[in-house]
């Protein structure tokens, strides 16, 4: 029964893995998992089922790190004047722009597919 007595939180370093027993902040069993890479091509496409009938726009497909992808989100997002965000190497902008994303990545010199 050793299990069950596992620390889950301490004072000194806050909630603790319950797989590897170190802090979360130094928790190494997440640092493996990483996202497929892109096949480079874009697939702009619209959704819109599970976000209560407000619309989505999402770019998949793409290539490069998290970094680079928050930047193109950003200037992505400032031309169509909405939000967005970036989750699990997909943007996502708020509203149906997927003429003017298709435009806008052709102009950088990607691959784009419209998608749905």
């Amino acid at each position: 029964m050793p299990d069950q007595d596992r620390t889950v939180y301490s004072t000194a370093t806050g909630r603790i893995c319950p797989n590897c027993g170190r802090p979360i902040a130094a928790c190494i069993c997440n640092k493996a998992v990483t996202r497929p890479p892109g096949d480079g091509v874009a697939r702009v496409g619209r959704e819109s089922k599970g976000r209560k009938g407000k619309t989505v726009t999402l770019v998949t497909g793409l290539r490069g790190s998290d970094d680079d992808l928050r930047a193109l989100l950003s200037e992505l997002k400032r031309l169509c004047g909405a939000g967005g965000a970036l989750k699990e190497g997909v943007l996502e902008i708020q509203g149906d722009h997927r003429d003017a994303i298709v435009d806008e990545l052709k102009k950088r010199g990607y691959k784009v597919k419209k998608a749905g």
